[in-house]
């Protein structure tokens, strides 16, 4: 049973096998809260490595598989078949599982992006789900207590008309050419798996994403700069985008694998014509609030000031004990159980989704299209 008493959900995942560490965050997010058994999986694309994988998992061997499109079919037509499965390989492997789990009624979570391609993403939009299947796209800062409480200052109108938003996300791991043996590297630099954008697309998307999540600012269009600054690299390892907002506000987006000193530097600020928010992935148990002309204070993940609904209900430990990402991983996974029950109206819109996939996928081809026109103002619906 699950930490609320509920019924498990039997849970299948594609990719993810030895070595993988998305594949790995995802099995713990999943376990955290106890909400999902998981039981089944085609964890490589190398069939050795698949079923290697599977039985250090403690799957059945009649449920591992060397195939998802095997998988899919295998899995429905059981009596225990998974109810949902997680899809957790590289970016030009996310649309075909996807298609052929929604189209066997089986819930799909998918590691962000969405697909490697425009065209692909577009695609998933026009599947028929079967028996109701439900998306999640796993965007997990989304699910950090604190910025949840950020999006709830915003709608309250604590900030006032928004004007200049800026996020970033900045690391350095790709600041030299990648050894061939890294794998998370070699992926992740290749086009061909990875799709048109490198650093845009691994977190730059994320970066994109918090600020709409927070905001709810609708994206007018983007001036980009995407540079690959390693001699031979085909994709971006940094990216500056200026974006314009509906409404007439402004926003300034960074995103970076060669800023030497960087950890995983995810920060957004936002700012209004009341006050302003300054949040960092990295302290994400503390959030800075500023009305203007008063002292700024200082907002901690279950702290003294009040918390609105959805920056508390998952709030897992009292304050002062942190939490962080594997938690908001495992946030969005308990919130989607509550979802796929069919308890999931206190959640609804909290959840990134497939048209936020989609949006995010437009994101990069716009900021690709302006930097390939010297940084010409372009909007989503030009690409």
């Amino acid at each position: 049973m699950a930490e609320n008493g509920a019924k498990r959900i039997r849970l299948g995942m594609v990719g993810g096998g030895s070595g993988a560490f998305i594949g790995y965050v995802h099995r713990i997010a999943a376990r955290i809260d106890g909400d999902y058994d998981l039981v089944a999986g085609a964890l490589s694309s190398n069939p050795d490595t698949a079923r290697e994988s599977g039985r250090n998992l403690g799957f059945a061997d009649d449920r591992i598989y060397t195939s998802y499109e095997e998988m899919a079919v295998k899995e429905a037509a059981r009596p225990d078949g998974i109810q949902a499965v997680s899809i957790v390989t590289p970016n030009h492997v996310h649309f075909g599982p996807a298609k052929a789990f929604l189209e066997a009624g089986i819930h799909v979570i998918c590691d962000k992006p969405l697909t490697s391609t425009l065209e692909d993403a577009r695609a998933l939009r026009d599947v028929k789900p079967k028996n109701g299947a439900k998306f999640l796209l796993t965007h997990n800062y989304t699910g950090y207590p604190l910025i949840r409480q950020a999006r709830d200052l915003v709608a309250s109108g604590a900030l006032g008309t928004l004007r200049v938003v800026q996020a970033e996300y900045v690391q350095d791991w790709l600041t030299v050419a990648a050894d061939p043996g890294n794998k998370q590297a070699s992926w992740r630099t290749d086009p061909k798996r990875s799709g048109a954008g490198g650093a845009i697309g691994d977190i730059g998307t994320h970066a994109y994403n918090l600020l709409r999540f927070v905001t709810g600012l609708k994206t007018q269009a983007v001036s980009a700069d995407l540079t690959a600054f390693v001699p031979g690299r085909e994709v971006d390892d940094n990216v500056h985008i200026l974006l314009r907002f509906e409404g007439g506000a402004k926003g300034m987006l960074w995103a970076s694998q060669v800023a030497v000193g960087n950890e995983n530097g995810l920060k957004l600020r936002v700012y209004g014509d009341k006050g302003g928010i300054e949040w960092r992935q990295e302290n994400p148990n503390e959030m800075w609030f500023s009305e203007f002309g008063k002292p700024k204070q200082l907002l901690t993940r279950g702290g003294a000031i009040s918390a609105p609904p959805a920056a508390s209900m998952n709030v897992r430990i009292p304050g002062g004990h942190p939490e962080g990402y594997l938690e908001a991983f495992a946030t969005l996974y308990s919130q989607f159980a509550q979802v796929i029950r069919g308890d999931g109206a206190a959640v609804e819109g909290l959840l990134p989704n497939l048209a936020d996939g989609i949006e995010g996928i437009e994101f990069i081809m716009a900021s690709v299209a302006s930097s390939q026109n010297d940084g010409k103002w372009t909007k989503f619906s030009e690409v």
